[in-house]
């Protein structure tokens, strides 16, 4: 049985690549471990950091939260990888797939570059079975 996984734990940080889980935090930093090679070290507060948990992505209606869209993925790929992210037209058509709604205007390239990228690092790591949100 798979451990449920809470998207406001995983984080990005603001200029560095990939993803990474809080392990702990103290009154000056937050201890982090990269999901892609394990490695732990602090993530100061004066650092850009943001919570899975607390993005969402445009969509015509209204914005939808990454948990939703990672859920999509998921069962469009039958829990299996996403393809690797190329051009922005060939993101862009995958993403239709099963994402029809996306406001095709307010998200870019490199957004849509990232969602393939994370969810395939939280594919890797068997990260895709998630907590329900919190209220």
């Amino acid at each position: 049985m798979s451990t449920k996984i809470s998207l406001s734990k995983i984080i990005s940080i603001g200029g560095k690549s990939g993803l990474f889980r809080v392990l702990n935090s103290t009154s000056s930093a937050i201890i982090a471990e990269s999901l892609a090679d394990g490695k732990r070290g602090p993530v100061h507060h004066t650092q850009r950091v943001s919570s899975l948990a607390d993005i969402s992505i445009f969509t015509t209606d209204e914005d939808m939260p990454l948990q939703e869209v990672l859920e999509k993925m998921k069962k469009h790929y039958d829990g299996g990888s996403a393809p690797a992210p190329g051009d922005g037209t060939a993101l862009r058509a995958e993403v239709e797939k099963f994402l029809p709604e996306y406001d095709k205007v307010r998200v870019y390239d490199n957004d849509l570059k990232k969602l393939f990228l994370w969810y395939n690092l939280l594919h890797a790591r068997e990260m895709l079975d998630f907590e329900a949100p919190e209220e």
